[in-house]
């Protein structure tokens, strides 16, 4: 098992590479060459020019001012000053939420490790039970731990999402087509609010072109003339193929952004049931424009429920067969019971050199080498269940991550490691006797996490801000690929929040953090070092570097209080548990409420605060268009509101701006070729009139 020497080493490995890792940050960030490696949002906001177009030659690859260089740690303070409302101006709500959960963990565990230090670690050390304990396996750090105690003892800005709804699962209609079906259901039924709508196009139809290996010889000609006649000859044919897009029927899919005149009107319309069948006719609210997914639209209604299926089994044997390396990272730290079973490692394992390094720092190493390619496994599982918006992804690929580390890193952890660390026991103990040795072996696999915590936490916060990938491919691109302004801002790669693989991982150290706070304390230092370096760098890359996709109003909060609760629930359960295999029957009893008080609690807040997160209070939409007519009373929503929802396909073309609104203006009355409901009411002046070729067209690339 881990000893303090080992986790000593550990330490000083992870401590040595995250001031490694911050110093050369430190002196890379300051030189001009990197100057857009490092701060790549201030070139994307246009507010900073390059230092490399002043000085000399020299100057403008390695910065000769020495004072910088004094000053080189001025970037931790500046990233603490910015207040919070021109944080969420300048990087937006979700990332300055997300910075807060750091804050939050700071407060948490800081009053919590005072408290633990000051009573239980000192009441941990001077208790001898281990000592006297025989059947146990233990080392030096476990008596500062229980084991050593005997028995007994949102944004006012307006947003085209806020006007919009996405509609699914349109019935096929014999009269009309999808666009004439939608225009006509809507113009009858919200008359007073419909304004416009956007019908979605399939791309699994498109005609595909194959390039060739042309252009290795033939005649020279010039340049210039030649590539603006392929310009001219490829726009054409872009063209023609929208055309064909446009005119197909057999494109058009059963679905569509609906845009309304206020807020209140698309409130109604997205939280409302639209029919009495409740499979058509399906409304939500419309994800931002820069926040949809398009490729998941085209997937049918129907088979949501069967991807959803094959994906929860898929995850479930991912989940189960992952605890095959997790057994053998913990084989790893649990070296002494090893060399018991299997003698003829004795003199590779006994090796003083070997020995610290392979139990201190190798088995968190290897845990995280084992867990980099996961998030993006289960990003594309999220992908393949059909969700319809970016930061929808984001937040079940998160939810599965969770789920994965909690039963594998940090369950799969304590028992298979408790399997391997107390071995003879489990071997001749009875069946009923294993919970027993489980409880009390809980508290010395604190050691491993906290090796987990130095590697993944410590240096790889610290990898974080050094962005060590970026710099090198933005200057292979700079050297090799860029030729404009516009090619080195793409070489720039500033990155963005990875929700989906970051706040999982943060929550993972919510729960051992809660988890160990009584049981073992030691383990709270490393906890707080994490949340204070994380809490600084984070706030320095959303200043600085990351420049987000896609801005949900912070809709992953009520996800983070949820895993809250829960790390809170499972560390009570456990402690509840602890506590009956020493024999403190009255403790336990004391602390039953605890669980169900925490639930409750939950409850109370999920029913008080997260309708604010899915639900648009109609009261507040009513305000906030009553502030907006009367402080632009000449607004035209249909300008603001034309190419919100465009595919990128048909984005930078003319070809959707023209056809519908014209139309629109022209022909106010709702058109229906269903001679039985001729005598339907007509619509206002504001909605649109449709057909194939009318709207703003979203195309939607096959599943």
């Amino acid at each position: 098992m881990v000893s303090l020497t080992e986790i000593g080493v550990s330490a000083g490995i992870n401590i040595l590479s995250a001031l490694g890792f911050l110093l050369a940050f430190a002196v890379l960030r300051i030189q001009p060459i990197n100057d857009r490696v490092y701060f790549p949002k201030w070139y994307l906001k246009g507010t900073r020019s390059s230092p490399r177009n002043l000085g000399t030659v020299f100057s403008k690859f390695v910065n000769a001012d020495m004072s910088t260089y004094i000053r080189f740690l001025n970037w931790m303070p500046a990233a603490l000053k910015m207040p919070e409302p021109e944080l969420i101006e300048h990087a937006g709500l979700d990332s300055a939420v997300y910075v807060r959960i750091y804050l939050m963990g700071l407060k948490i565990f800081v009053p919590i490790a005072l408290l633990a230090f000051s009573v239980l670690v000192p009441v941990n050390w001077t208790s001898g039970t281990l000592e006297n304990e025989k059947r146990l396996s233990y080392d030096q750090i476990d008596k500062l731990s229980i084991s050593n105690l005997g028995k007994g003892s949102k944004s006012q800005n307006r947003r085209p999402d806020q006007y919009t709804v996405l509609v699914r699962n349109v019935p096929p209609d014999p009269d009309e087509s999808v666009s004439e079906h939608v225009e006509h259901f809507f113009a009858v039924n919200h008359r007073d609010h419909y304004l416009s709508h956007q019908v979605l196009f399939f791309l699994s139809f498109c005609p595909l072109y194959c390039h060739g290996l042309w252009g290795l010889w033939g005649q020279r000609v010039d340049a210039i003339d030649y590539y603006k006649k392929e310009i001219e000859e490829l726009c054409k044919q872009e063209d023609e193929e929208r055309q064909k897009v446009i005119t197909d029927p057999n494109y058009i899919m059963p679905a569509a952004f609906v845009s309304f005149k206020t807020r209140w009107g698309a409130a109604v319309c997205a939280q409302t049931q639209q029919t009495s069948n409740p499979t058509v006719w399906l409304t939500e609210w419309a994800p931002e424009p820069r926040d949809v997914f398009w490729a998941n639209l085209a997937i049918p209604f129907v088979e949501l429920s069967v991807r959803r299926l094959i994906i929860a089994v898929s995850f479930f044997f991912l989940t189960f067969f992952f605890m095959v390396p997790i057994a053998f990272v913990q084989s790893l730290a649990n070296l002494d019971d090893i060399e018991k079973e299997l003698p003829f490692l004795k003199p590779i394992i006994e090796r003083n050199s070997l020995k610290p390094v392979i139990q201190g720092f190798l088995p968190g190493i290897i845990l995280k080498i084992f867990l980099i390619l996961l998030p993006t496994i289960l990003m594309a599982m999220s992908k393949i269940e059909g969700h319809t918006s970016l930061s929808g992804l984001d937040r079940k690929t998160a939810t599965k991550y969770y789920i994965f580390l909690f039963v594998n890193v940090f369950l799969g952890s304590v028992i298979t490691g408790t399997a391997f660390q107390q071995l003879d026991e489990f071997i001749h103990q009875s069946a009923n006797k294993i919970p027993e040795v489980v409880g009390e072996s809980i508290p010395m696999k604190a050691a491993f996490f906290m090796t987990y915590i130095m590697v993944d936490g410590w240096a790889g916060i610290a990898a974080e801000v050094l962005r060590l990938k970026p710099l090198v491919v933005f200057h292979i691109k700079n050297a090799f690929l860029v030729r404009t302004e516009h090619d080195r801002e793409q070489a720039m790669d500033p990155g963005s929040l990875d929700f989906y693989n970051s706040e999982p991982r943060l929550q993972l150290y919510f729960l051992l953090g809660l988890v160990y706070a009584v049981i073992t304390p030691m383990l709270l230092p490393f906890i707080i070092v994490f949340f204070s370096l994380a809490y600084l760098v984070f706030r320095h890359q959303i200043i600085n570097v990351y420049s987000q996709q896609y801005e949900s109003g912070a809709q992953f909060w009520p996800d983070v209080h949820m895993r809250l609760i829960i790390a809170l629930i499972v560390s009570q359960i456990l402690l509840l548990g602890l506590l009956s295999t020493q024999e403190a029957e009255k403790s336990t009893v004391a602390l039953l409420p605890l669980p169900v008080l925490s639930i409750w609690f939950h409850y109370v807040c999920k029913g008080r605060f997260e309708p604010a997160f899915v639900k648009f209070p109609l009261q507040d939409a009513m305000v906030k268009d009553t502030l907006e007519r009367a402080h632009d009373p000449t607004l035209n929503l249909r300008d603001y509101l034309k190419g919100a929802y465009v595919h990128p396909v048909f984005q930078k073309n003319d070809i959707y701006k023209l056809v519908a609104f014209d139309e629109e203006e022209k022909n106010p009355i709702v058109v229906t070729k269903r001679q039985s409901r001729m005598n339907t009411p007509g619509g206002s002046k504001f909605n649109s009139s449709s057909g194939t070729n009318e709207g703003e067209f979203s195309r939607i690339p096959p599943p």
